[in-house]
Order: structure tokens, then C-alpha cells, then sequence
């Protein structure tokens, strides 16, 4: 059993170490519980080759420390794991890594916490503290749906977090299941690479541009925010991507009713922006199918009865919480593994329970989350 002096705190990503930077800046001791073998493992071993930052960086800053003016609005992949190890060595971060926790419940009769952790070897360890901080994310587990018929399937099927880049793809034809940002830009990616990609649409989606009129969308949309209500900003922002974009309707994308603003912050589904993927469909290079039915052995039948033989099917429907799977009695969390509050008050539960990264504002929510979590953890 080992005891800790300040929090424990479990996750070595983006929210994990931007907790542990600010509370190194308050003299706050900590550990970091990372069940990976290195900091950011989503980023490092789960994105494609092609990601970069979806919003602008100045939006995607970890506390106390910039993005190198050098770098891009929208930075690499490569430059954002460049920075996230900058930033480790420069708050001399030394996270335990191959310590995955399978338990962690709080004590009552002692007012601790207990925190079960397995090592590679198979051994486990217990860390006790009277804080612990939850930063594991809400992108911890693929999502994968079940999809009648699968087992028939004779061809490559296999989820987004797996996807690299588009190379032994050249001549196939790929099914991509999911119409998010990474539908979006992993179809552009397997184009680019000389596949054949269809993108198989199940509901609405908004698809803004990047940036409109000389700046970021999202950028925009904050400044926006600022002085109108979330309703009068979403009709700005759909009536000003029609203009740009034109009608995404006839293309099989459909837009839902309510706004893209409105309707992240209800479900936490982000519109897309679109980075070239939807020049592809409106050219034809980029088809757009419906939902699927069933799996046959060369394909798949779509609800339109439609049936179209393909070499690989892609799931790019997205990530969950792992939480509920190793946090005990402890009802803080929804089912789903997210705070019940939303933001920004899920960072504080009860009896030394904090998060970071839950609050489905990205890098900048995680960001916010974390100052005042060290904040709290630093008066007590």
C-alpha cells in the first residue's frame, strides 16, 4: 500500500497534465496513474496521421504554457504531441505509467480514497490519498455499435482509433460508418490515397467552414456569445454556412433542427468543420449512403434496401467513458460516465473527488477545469 501525499490523479493526457502542471505551480505534490506505456495515448497511438487541431490554438492551451508562436493556427498532429512533451518536461511531470486502475472507491470509515492499480507484470497496487482526480477522459474506450450480421462480413472491419493513413487502401472501396469530423477527414484521407470511400449518414449533421470571413468559426462564434443568446448565434452561423457552403441537404447530409451551438451543448455531438472533404461530395468522389441495415459476406444492405460490396468497413463512431468500469459507489457520474453537472460545475464532487476533462469543451474546458481543480485541492 502506498500513501500520497497530495491527489491522485489518473490519466497522463491532455487533463491529467494540465492538472498536474498547476498544481505543481501551487506546490501541490501529486502522482499521475497512466495504464499506457506514455503521456497521451489517444493522440500519440489513436488518431490518424492527417488530425490536427480542430480549433484554433490559442483555444487548445494547456495552462501556464503558450503553443511556440511558430506553429500553425491549426497545429499537426506531430506538433501537438511535440508540445504536449515540452510542456511534461518543462513542469517536470513523471507520470507512473503501466499502472492501469481497475478500482478506486472511497473510504468512508477512514475519509480516503483507496486506488486499485494493476502493473504490466500483472501485480496490483493500492495508492491512498484523500483527493483524487479523474482525468481520464470522456474518449477513453472506442464505441463500435452492433450492427446485425457482422460475423458475416468476410472483408477488414475495424474502428477510427486504428486508422493511420490511407495507404493500403489504394483501389479499395471503404465503407465509413459515422459522419463526424473524423468521418469527414479520414474519407478525405482514403481519397487521397487513391481508395474509393462512401460515408454512410445515420442523422443530421451541421457542417460549418473552419473559418468564415477572415477568422474562426469557433473564434467567431465566442465573440458572438459575448453579447447574443446561443438561439440568435446558431441561425447566424447556418445562414452564413449556407452562404459559403450551399445547400448540404441534397447531398444526403441533412441538417437538424436545432442549431449546431444548441445542440453540442444538449448532446455533445460537435458540428463538423469542414477542412475539403465536402468539395469530394459534391463532386460525386465522395458518395454519401444511408444508415446501414445489416452486414452480408461482401458488404452491406443499407435501410433503403440498397446492397453495396465493399473491401473494409470503418466505424468512426466515436469514444466513450471508461469510468463507471473502475470508479465504485459513487454516484457523481452518470451512467454514460460524465459528470452529472454540466459545465462548468461537474469539476467537484464530494469527499475529495475532482475532474478534469469532462465538461465536453475540449482542451479549453479540460484547461479550465484543471486551474480551478488545483485551486480548490491548494486552499484545502
Amino acid at each position: 500500500m502506498s500513501f500520497v501525499e497530495g491527489p491522485i490523479i489518473i490519466g497522463a493526457g491532455p487533463s491529467g497534465l494540465a492538472i498536474a502542471a498547476s498544481l505543481t505551480g501551487l506546490s501541490v505534490p501529486y502522482i499521475i496513474l497512466e495504464r499506457s506505456t506514455g503521456i497521451a495515448d489517444l493522440w500519440r497511438n489513436r488518431t490518424y496521421d492527417r488530425l490536427s487541431l480542430h480549433l484554433p490554438k490559442q483555444f487548445c492551451e494547456l495552462p501556464h504554457l503558450p503553443f511556440p508562436p511558430t506553429f500553425p493556427i491549426y497545429p499537426s498532429k506531430s506538433q501537438f504531441l511535440q508540445y504536449l512533451e515540452t510542456y511534461t518536461s518543462h513542469f517536470s511531470i513523471t507520470p507512473h505509467f503501466s499502472k492501469n486502475v481497475i478500482e478506486a472507491r472511497y473510504d468512508s470509515s477512514s475519509s480516503v480514497w483507496r486506488v486499485k492499480a494493476k502493473n504490466s507484470n500483472g501485480g496490483v497496487v493500492v495508492y491512498v490519498s484523500k483527493w483524487i482526480v479523474v482525468a481520464t477522459g470522456e474518449n477513453a474506450e472506442p464505441v463500435v455499435p452492433i450492427v446485425k450480421g457482422r460475423e458475416r462480413f468476410k472483408g477488414d472491419v475495424l474502428h477510427s482509433g486504428e486508422y493511420r493513413n490511407g495507404d493500403r487502401y489504394k483501389g479499395k472501396k471503404v465503407l465509413v460508418i459515422g459522419c463526424g469530423n473524423s468521418g469527414m477527414e479520414i474519407c478525405l484521407d482514403l481519397f487521397d490515397h487513391g481508395a474509393l470511400p462512401l460515408l454512410s449518414v445515420r442523422s443530421g449533421i451541421h457542417i460549418l467552414p473552419r473559418d468564415m470571413f477572415g477568422v474562426s468559426t469557433f473564434d467567431l462564434a465566442v465573440k458572438l456569445l459575448k453579447g447574443l443568446p446561443v438561439k440568435l448565434v446558431d441561425q447566424f452561423l447556418v445562414l452564413a454556412s449556407k452562404m459559403i457552403l450551399g445547400d448540404t441537404e441534397k447531398y444526403g447530409l441533412r441538417r437538424p433542427k436545432v442549431g449546431p451551438l444548441e445542440r453540442k451543448n444538449i448532446t455533445g455531438k460537435s458540428p463538423v468543420l469542414d477542412v475539403g472533404a465536402l468539395s469530394l461530395i459534391k463532386s460525386g468522389k465522395i458518395k454519401v449512403v444511408p444508415e446501414v441495415e445489416t452486414f452480408t459476406t461482401n458488404g452491406v444492405r443499407f435501410i433503403d434496401g440498397n446492397e453495396i460490396t465493399f473491401d473494409s468497413i470503418l466505424f468512426a463512431t466515436g469514444y466513450r467513458s471508461n469510468v463507471p468500469l473502475w470508479l465504485k459507489n459513487c454516484d457523481f457520474f452518470t451512467g454514460d460516465g460524465k459528470p452529472k453537472d454540466a459545465f462548468p460545475n461537474g469539476w467537484k464532487g464530494e469527499n475529495g473527488l475532482y475532474t478534469v476533462g469532462f465538461t465536453g469543451k475540449g482542451l479549453y474546458g479540460a484547461s479550465s477545469d484543471a486551474l480551478k481543480v488545483a485551486q480548490d485541492i491548494a486552499q484545502i
